[in-house]
């Protein structure tokens, strides 16, 4: 340590000094300024933020300071000493940890993006409407109805399985390992979504749009796995333009039929392009394998928001309830989508917030309800919105009651908090209570024990509220964060 000594030419030192007294009790020499508070003006901020004497002992002798050097300038014996006393003399000070870089926080855009090519497939149920001209079936419906929800039933659970494990191949083996997957479980789930439309025995134009529904989805799957959102919207701009005509006026069946023609194409064709472009870009292994277990509490996730999403916007017309269709709803809820995803990010990002900010369990348990409390009502409040803003410009649909609003809330309740404890790894949760609400709600229905409304809200807002309190518990614990 230079600098630890002044000098003073006037007073020479005694030479009997440092061979009278000991090193572990030799005081400060007289001609000497008091060596230890410079080495303590020196090491402040190391002793300051220091929680135990130990830790600045270890800088001392990091810094080289041997025990001959400590006796002979600081009079003590070694360097635990000499620690000892400097722990002692500077006060505590540990300054505030500065602030850690959010890793989840990302722009709304893309996320935008994504409602939008959420929603606009369902202009072609508009579009393709003439291929459901065979008569009406028992429940009123155009006939082949029932083949379409079956197809788009298993769909929804065979992709969102699918799409769990390609992210998976994903981050273990890259693009390639995606591509490889997808290759494989895309046609399949078309082949069984068509499968299932067979199985109801639905008139031929039925079939041929159940099928188009099919390979839409898979292709859409693996466009959005390998984040090609914006091919896949270009895709889809033959059905939005064929849906901004719907808005206006009856565009010929003809044209109706190609529009939709050229946006399923068009999904197919870029989603192969961009499958083989996996394999020209690199040939990386799969990495650890997984069982196929693991990504099915996903698809059972998928089948009940599926069925509850399908008697929210059928139900009415299943049990000739009042009401009507209830498309306006779902239109509101797939467009909610895109802010869920986004809510989702900021959700995780404030949490971790959260536990660096809590200096106890208990406090990082309360912080992280309300994160959770106001991520979840951000998302209510854009559904709202949304739900308030479509059933003002549908044609001919009236504003939802209050009880079908709360209805619909709750369902969206389930949809993202399913969705957030998906993104933690928790899956059979989720799924579980998803398949339970849904299967409330059907029973319901078949047996006529209430109306759809009501049925809707009690089933939803049961399984939200547990959605929510596992989500609360989970991000309350801090391994939940690691």
């Amino acid at each position: 340590m230079s600098g630890l000594l002044r000098l003073v030419p006037d007073e020479p030192e005694p030479a009997h000094d440092l061979a009278v007294a000991p090193a572990h009790t030799r005081s400060r020499p007289r001609w000497a300024a008091d060596p230890l508070d410079e080495l303590a003006e020196e090491l402040g901020t190391v002793c300051a933020a220091a929680v135990h004497p130990d830790e600045i002992a270890a800088v001392l002798e990091a810094d080289g300071l041997t025990g001959e050097q400590i006796a002979e300038r600081y009079g003590r014996t070694d360097a635990f000493e000499l620690a000892a006393e400097l722990y002692a003399r500077v006060p505590r000070s540990h300054p505030e940890p500065g602030p850690r870089p959010d890793p989840w926080r990302v722009a709304p855009w893309p996320f935008l993006l994504r409602s939008v090519v959420f929603t606009l497939p369902g202009f072609g149920y508009a579009l393709g409407s003439p291929l459901l001209d065979g008569g009406r079936d028992r429940f009123g419906l155009p006939a082949g109805t029932g083949a379409l929800v079956a197809s788009a039933l298993v769909a929804w659970a065979w992709n969102q399985a699918l799409a769990h494990r390609a992210y998976l191949r994903l981050a273990a083996g890259g693009r390639a390992a995606a591509g490889r997957c997808l290759s494989t479980g895309a046609p399949l789930g078309a082949l069984l979504a068509t499968g299932a439309a067979l199985a109801a025995n639905a008139p031929a134009g039925a079939l041929a749009f159940a099928a188009g529904q099919a390979l839409y989805l898979a292709a859409a799957t693996v466009l959005l796995v390998l984040g090609r959102e914006r091919l896949l919207l270009l895709a889809l701009l033959p059905t939005a333009t064929g849906g901004a005509v719907v808005l206006v006026t009856r565009p010929p069946d003809a044209l109706g039929t190609a529009l939709l023609l050229a946006s399923a194409g068009g999904a197919l064709f870029a989603a192969g392009y961009e499958i083989a472009r996996t394999r020209r870009e690199s040939q990386g292994a799969d990495g650890p394998g997984t069982p196929l277990v693991t990504s099915l509490p996903y698809g059972l996730f998928g089948l009940g928001c599926g069925v509850l999403t399908t008697v929210a916007a059928l139900g009415d017309v299943l049990v000739h309830h009042p009401g009507g269709p209830g498309a306006p709803a779902v239109l509101a809820l797939t467009l909610s989508m895109g802010v869920a995803e986004w809510l989702l990010h900021r959700c995780r990002g404030m949490a971790l917030g959260a536990l660096s900010a809590a200096t106890t369990t208990t406090g990082l348990l309360l912080r992280a309800a309300r994160v959770l409390a106001l991520c979840a009502t951000g998302y209510l409040a854009a559904l709202t919105v949304l739900l308030l803003a479509v059933g003002a410009l549908w044609p001919g649909a009236p504003q939802p009651a209050p009880a079908r609003l709360a209805a619909l809330l709750a369902l969206g309740t389930v949809l993202w908090s399913g969705l957030l404890l998906q993104a933690y790894g928790t899956a059979w949760i989720p799924a579980l209570l998803c398949l339970g609400a849904a299967g409330a709600e059907t029973c319901a229905l078949v047996l006529h024990l209430s109306s759809p409304v009501t049925a809707q809200l009690v089933a939803c807002t049961g399984a939200a509220a547990g959605l929510l309190a596992a989500a609360t518990a989970l991000l309350g614990r801090i391994t939940t964060h690691r």
